[in-house]
């Protein structure tokens, strides 16, 4: 992904990976030190933290859940950093949509959300199912987002999600979607290609 970016050119296609991470917490470039303090024992679980370069805060990737990095550029496209995330969320909320599960944008929140009980403050009423993170360097993009498909949630219990005390993650399977991180993927590809004319390359 950095190789990529760091020697593409005009003529580099555009791509998008799809991927499964093994369990691990990750850190943004928002993040404080803080971020990566146990609030619950993160640091006991044996669950590796690593920082990256991409936006945000803290967050927990692991089976399950389905990664997309986003490897476009930019200055091609005609489009802003603002209107990437939101022709994004609009992919990820269509998405959801085919699986009847109604995603909804939060103002001031990157990512997607469902209305369920629970969480607090202003998260209350609502979970987090997709989460954004990128990065733009010389007008591309690297790192991307992560939806929550079939995955074990226990280990956001120990973090505040994306910086956001009270905010609780929530997956497809708990919504009683039965799909698998494939079938989710191949739903998603299709939609994030329609929002960017050039037709990435999906690998």
């Amino acid at each position: 992904m950095r190789a990529l970016t760091a020697f593409r050119d005009a003529s580099t296609a555009d791509q998008i990976w799809m991927l499964e991470h093994p369990p691990v917490y990750t850190l943004g470039l928002s993040a404080s030190a803080k971020a990566a303090d146990p609030v619950n024992g993160a640091l006991d679980s044996g669950i590796p933290i690593e920082r990256t370069e991409r936006g945000g805060q803290i967050t927990y990737h692991g089976p399950g859940q389905l990664v997309v990095y986003l490897m476009l550029d930019l200055r091609r496209l005609g489009l802003g950093v603002k209107e990437l995330v939101y022709r994004v969320e609009e992919a990820l909320i269509q998405t959801l949509a085919s699986y009847g599960v109604d995603g909804r944008r939060r103002a001031g929140a990157p990512g997607v959300y469902v209305a369920c009980p629970g969480g607090a403050g202003r998260f209350e009423g609502w979970a987090k199912i997709a989460a954004l993170g990128v990065r733009v360097s010389r007008g591309c993009t690297l790192h991307g987002l992560a939806l929550n498909v079939a995955m074990d949630l226990a280990p956001f219990e120990a973090i505040d999600p994306c910086g956001y005390p009270g905010l609780r993650a929530i997956d497809l399977a708990s919504l009683g979607v039965a799909c698998t991180r494939e079938e989710v993927g191949e739903r998603l590809a299709k939609r994030l290609a329609a929002h960017f004319a050039s037709g990435p390359e999906l690998r």
